[in-house]
């Protein structure tokens, strides 16, 4: 594989049983890099190991005043050159290249994984560490995959190297070979040491940038109650400690680095020492000592890839084990890959017993938002697991198990748009290109939405001659739009997509009451005759919807219009009106209205409150 050709048309199934074990399956899917890069890395150290015996050659002839074999050793050492120029070269082309193709494999693995779990990855896995593992966690998987070749090469060659010692000059040679596995093995006692170290510092380096990240989400919110100096002091208390992760890390790291050059060092110093000493007494030449010396001295760039190997496993091994808990999660069964054809029918969640009926607009009232999220996730096909019953049956669609379904033909049946629906950065005309039935429109779904004033206001900012608001870019995740015009949108590109089913967690929940009450109304006019499914409170929505499930603890607990469950239900009536308690004394006005009106007025309060 080269760079030219990525990305991978199927990267592959991983091993996801534990870091190393994922390590190993992504070296194996490297084999025919590895192997070149393990070549290039042979002729590159075994030309390095040959230019002692070039020095040594050159220098017994000086010394043996022989011209035919000074000009022999200088043509050796010029082929030398020239295979160590052409082995490194290509040494670091075929190891980049190793590094690269195997991070584009993981990202890709994880951009298939986030793929297929939607939403519901960031509810399994913190959005802090699965951006660590796209990004910094990748880099140091690469890093192993890369330096694995070259230690390959390294460790080949230092073999070579004692062997050739051994036999060249058995008295030095038998030296060197004892001493070169007590320089490779030296630092091992304080790998895990040094490992735990820099785990630490990773760790708290993770959890300064989601605290970082979080604080600027919620600028805004900050600077409307003066928290920003509270949330700076937090940072400036986590981005110390991650400081003094990272010096005592480095501490361990650089006494690592000292070992492996005062050892070799006592090596260089204890070699001359006992060479000199034989030939001194005749028992060998002054150009062996010098081929020995040269080759113990060279043997210090191959252990160094001794250390770098250890440095990348332990940097990457943890990388692997987070890359392998994100890569593991799955849906809740094996779906077909095969495509399968739309059904059509009720929407039913046996664990809670909602249904909704086809073709109607059901609205799900809850007072718990985190159960709603989780209701939301299921009617999305993912099913999930029970604190203690395990995995839980699977919503169904007109009597067919989502998750029995390929994950293609789930989404076009159900589409599930959260509380904070993101924007991805491009035009609008872009926003609103996603695979849909066609039977929508992107100007009758932005009109359903109420996004008029949205399109004026991107109008003015557009850079067409025209003032096409559909050629205006949006920045990241919207920042530059309001929270209720980024809601709106969003809800516009789902109603484009016309599902089968569409679920909207809190659709309205950032605009006023008045915008709310035509939001509303588009939304059953533009789905009247397919099944939506809205999660909410306000009493605006629901009165339109075709009927209304009250969800508690879990399970429903009622069902009917709007206007029924005033009438009849507390416990509804108290969780509309957001009362937090409601003993059954207090009258509720028969048709409802009162329960209305009451919190329109208490929401235009609110309203004014902000503003404010």
């Amino acid at each position: 594989m080269q760079i030219r050709d990525l990305p991978y048309s199927d990267p592959g199934d991983p091993d996801v049983r534990s870091g190393p074990r994922f390590l190993l399956w992504l070296g194996r899917r490297q084999l025919a890099g590895q192997l070149k890069s393990l070549s290039w890395g042979l002729l590159h150290q075994c030309a390095l190991a040959g230019l002692p015996l070039a020095v040594g050659l050159a220098v017994q002839a000086v010394i043996d005043r022989s011209g035919e074999d000074l000009a022999g050793a200088g043509a050796l050492l010029v082929v030398l050159g020239a295979l160590i120029a052409v082995g490194d070269t290509m040494l670091h082309r075929t190891a980049v290249t190793n590094w690269i193709t195997a991070a584009s494999r993981v990202q890709q693995l994880l951009a298939r994984r986030t793929a297929e779990l939607g939403s519901a990855l960031t509810r399994r896995v913190a959005a802090g560490e699965v951006v660590a593992v796209s990004t910094g966690d990748v880099e140091k998987i690469g890093w192993f995959v890369e330096a694995l070749s070259r230690f390959l090469a390294a460790a080949t060659a230092l073999v070579l190297i004692c062997v050739g010692l051994v036999l060249y000059l058995p008295s030095l040679g038998v030296l060197v070979a004892v001493a070169t596995p007590v320089l490779a093995l030296a630092v091992l006692p304080l790998l895990p040491r040094a490992t735990r170290r820099a785990d630490l510092q990773r760790e708290k380096a993770g959890r300064a940038t989601e605290l970082a990240s979080d604080t600027v989400a919620g600028l805004r919110v900050l600077r409307g109650i003066g928290g920003e100096e509270l949330f700076l002091g937090r940072y400036r208390r986590a981005s110390q400690e991650v400081r003094q992760a990272a010096v005592r890390s480095a501490r361990m790291w650089a006494l690592i680095s000292a070992i492996q050059v005062f050892l070799p060092g006592v090596l260089l110093i204890s070699l001359v020492w006992y060479g000199a000493a034989l030939a001194r007494d005749g028992r060998i030449d002054v150009g062996q000592l010098v081929t020995v010396y040269s080759a113990a001295t060279l043997m210090l760039f191959p252990l160094r890839n001794v250390e770098e190997i250890a440095m990348a496993y332990s940097f990457s091994r943890p990388s692997a084990q987070r890359a392998v808990r994100v890569l593991s999660l799955r849906r809740s069964t094996a779906a077909p890959a095969a495509p399968a054809e739309v059904p059509g029918g009720d929407l039913y969640d046996p664990v809670t017993g909602l249904m909704a009926p086809r073709g109607l607009f059901t609205a799900v009232v809850c007072g718990d938002p985190d159960e709603a999220g989780r209701l939301a996730e299921r009617l999305g096909g993912h099913a999930g697991h029970g604190e203690e019953s395990g995995p839980l049956p699977s919503v169904l669609l007109g009597g067919v198990p989502l998750d029995e379904l390929p994950l293609s033909t789930a989404r076009t049946a159900v589409l599930v748009q959260d509380k904070d629906p993101v924007l991805l950065s491009g035009t609008l005309r872009d926003l609103l290109d996603v695979p849909s039935s066609g039977d929508v429109t992107a100007n009758e779904a932005l009109d359903a939405a109420q996004c008029g004033d949205v399109l004026d206001a991107l109008a003015r900012a557009s850079a067409d001659p025209d003032g096409d608001p559909m050629n205006t870019r949006i920045t990241e995740r919207g920042r530059s739009l309001s929270g209720g015009q980024r809601q709106r949108l969003a809800l516009a590109r789902s109603l484009v997509t016309d599902p089968e089913a569409l679920v909207l967690d809190e659709p309205t929940s950032a605009v006023d009451s008045h915008t709310e009450a035509r939001v509303a109304a588009g939304i059953e006019r533009l789905r009247r005759g397919r099944t939506t499914v809205a999660f909410a409170s306000s009493p605006l929505l629901l009165d339109l919807a075709d009927r209304v499930v009250l969800l508690h603890g879990g399970t429903v607990v009622a069902a009917g219009t709007h206007r029924e469950l005033l009438r009849k239900e507390p416990l509804y009536v108290a969780v509309v009106t957001r009362e937090t308690e409601h003993d059954g004394t207090d009258p509720v006005p028969p048709d409802g209205v009162g329960a209305v009106e009451g919190l329109r007025s208490r929401r235009a309060a609110e309203e004014i409150e902000e503003r404010a």
